[in-house]
């Protein structure tokens, strides 16, 4: 069936209340209100302290709702993101500059209807499970100690269901050092074991991220941590907000969830306001270290060293990094080389490379023998794509500035012999038209350059770096790829690695490659697959690795979705085959992936195995 897609794109905004179940053309045309919102006008400040006040005032009821009352509001959520789905995608396709009849609309589908229905969902069944058992099913034998006596939790598929349409994809979750298995047991749904929670106000603040992002991240402190939520949002992320609001109407108008807009001095004020008890940053590092320390500049930095906060309340975050793909040295068939290479243009293409998990810069092993290969497809994978406008509104700056003083390269520099190092420059593909960029990928980076922007800068511009490390020995690769990307690049929210299954039957080999995955400092891995894929699978926890601080934020701290509601989480793992059929509806080339997202979709807020059927059907024309 087929597998999970790479997911970005955006949503959320706005304010007043909504009809309680609005049908499709309410959601298409919002009122003027609305509007006046989509055009970017900032929430004002007498609004946004009476929007938190209400909050606040519904917090501690919600806070004691039954689980099982709570999964009857969640389930009511459903019909109203169903409709909205189309206007969703339209919103986002506006945004982007693409037709949202046509097959790469199917990226907006994948990264917004789609994972907010199956996470809306499967947050009703956590919490039925919540009500019935005291926490979230686990599978029978899903905790299990490794041989190192460190523990792991299989987290995905969780039902039949899952695994027919993700296709052979499973994740699990690394437990912390020291965690037991009777302590795994009680952590889980920590909220829901509380006699009388007292709740509060969690403000979501979209800091420059794909807007889907937060309005997920908002469903995690809803009905994960217990608290009633503030959505804060960008102007530019109005006009989709508006419509989600509308679609969350239940929400809305019991006053569990407020929309606001603001730029990021609304965001200070909300996060210091005395009615909002923690916060939570979506978007980048800098944005919230804003928040905590101060502008940037000396007195930042001093704060930082003294631990002086600005912000002196809880905080988590989910930010970006600068997000490897290493490639294992193997003799690959063409087959598989070619869905990997396509799986990068792919990652690099969705949504003009605005997601912060897809990928950055590409870790090949020296002397590889199929670099020339490997690069060739990718080549010819990018170059069937028409460039796209700029999601990130700093992508050309961004993109000028990454690419100054760097030579232009013809592809034929990409296929020179795997012997010599790539030569350092810039080969640009595609002819980019007004407010577009070309895909662009940067080589002959050195490892062992402190002063490389492209190690501590998330392009989000179309670009995609490569760096040689280690030798063609596989694990000798792996330890030196594992030190280039813990000392070497900022961030580390996720990463993947390219790794037949079948090298891990020597026993060497796959000793490193555990190695590699135990020490990579990471909060989500994937083999074989996108970082994505386990975002839109929603139940693997998604975040940073713990080993962040707030005076080195990094990716940030903590978990979201996890609808297991597990605790003492280190890190997802999620493996997968090297290829896959059908044709992934994520892949750029894939011709009816705008087919295959609706009704996935449609599948996700009605889970039978008709829908299951048709989404198969659509797939397999892909």
């Amino acid at each position: 069936m087929p597998p999970v897609p790479d997911v970005a794109a955006g949503a959320a905004v706005a304010a007043d209340p909504a009809p309680a179940n609005p049908t499709a053309s309410d959601l298409a045309a919002p009122p003027a209100a609305d509007l006046g919102a989509a055009r970017g006008l900032e929430t004002s400040p007498a609004e946004l302290d009476r929007a938190l006040y209400e909050l606040g005032d519904t917090a501690l009821g919600f806070a004691r709702m039954p689980p099982r009352e709570k999964a009857s509001l969640l389930r009511s959520l459903l019909p109203g993101l169903l409709a909205a789905a189309r206007a969703h995608v339209e919103a986002s396709c506006a945004a982007l500059g693409l037709d949202p009849g046509g097959a790469a609309s199917g990226a907006a589908w994948l990264a917004g209807p789609w994972p907010t229905l199956s996470h809306v969902r499967l947050l009703a069944e956590a919490l039925e499970d919540v009500a019935a058992r005291g926490r979230p099913r686990l599978g029978r034998g899903a905790l299990r100690a490794r041989a190192d006596g460190r523990l792991e939790v299989d987290v995905f598929p969780a039902r039949l269901r899952d695994a027919a349409l993700h296709g052979p994809v499973r994740a699990h979750a690394l437990m912390l050092p020291g965690a037991t298995a009777a302590g795994v047991r009680e952590g889980q749904a920590r909220f829901y074991q509380q006699r009388d929670p007292e709740g509060g106000v969690a403000l979501v603040l979209d800091a420059d991220d794909a807007a889907a992002v937060p309005l997920r991240d908002a469903l995690h402190k809803l009905f994960v941590d217990g608290r009633v939520v503030a959505l804060a949002m960008r102007p530019r992320s109005a006009p989709l907000g508006a419509i989600l609001e509308r679609a969350l109407a239940p929400l809305v108008a019991r006053g569990l969830l407020r929309f606001v807009v603001g730029s990021a001095d609304v965001g200070a004020y909300l996060a210091a306001h005395p009615a909002v008890t923690e916060v939570h940053v979506a978007g980048s590092a800098a944005a919230h270290d804003a928040l905590v320390w101060g502008p940037s500049g000396p007195t930042q930095a001093l704060r930082r060293a003294s631990g002086e906060r600005l912000l002196d309340k809880p905080i988590s975050s989910t930010l970006g990094g600068v997000t490897p793909v290493l490639v294992m040295p193997w003799l690959y068939g063409e087959d598989e080389l070619w869905f990997q290479a396509r799986l990068l243009a792919s990652q690099l293409v969705s949504n003009a490379s605005l997601g912060a998990h897809e990928a950055q810069i590409l870790v090949l092993p020296r002397g590889f023998v199929q670099r020339p290969l490997l690069l060739r497809m990718l080549h010819r994978a990018l170059a069937a794509v028409p460039p796209r406008r700029a999601a990130h509104p700093g992508a050309a700056s961004r993109h000028a500035a990454l690419t100054a003083g760097r030579a232009p390269l013809e592809r034929e520099h990409l296929e020179g012999s795997a012997d010599a190092p790539l030569p350092p420059g810039v080969v640009r593909i595609g002819e980019p038209g007004p407010g577009e960029l070309p895909w662009t990928l940067i080589t002959g980076l050195s490892a062992s350059d402190t002063a490389e922007p492209l190690f501590s800068t998330e392009p989000r511009c179309g670009v995609l770096s490569i760096v040689e490390v280690g030798s063609c020995d596989p694990a000798e690769f792996l330890d030196a790829a594992t030190r280039f990307c813990n000392d070497r690049l900022q961030g580390t929210l996720s990463a993947s690695i390219v790794a037949p299954p079948i090298v891990e039957e020597d026993p060497a080999v796959g000793a490193a490659l555990d190695r590699a995955l135990l020490e990579l400092r990471y909060g989500v891995i994937a083999v074989n697959r996108a970082p994505a894929a386990a975002h839109a699978a929603v139940v693997p926890p998604w975040g940073a690795h713990p080993s962040a601080t707030l005076a080195d934020i990094q990716s940030g701290l903590g978990f979201v979705h996890n609808t297991a509601m597990l605790a003492q989480v280190e890190k997802t793992i999620l493996r997968a085959p090297l290829t896959a059929f059908p044709r992934p509806p994520g892949f750029c080339d894939h011709r009816r992936a705008h087919v295959v997202g609706e009704r996935l979709a449609a599948c996700a807020a009605d889970p039978g195995w008709g829908g299951v059927a048709r989404v198969f059907a659509a797939a397999l024309r892909g």
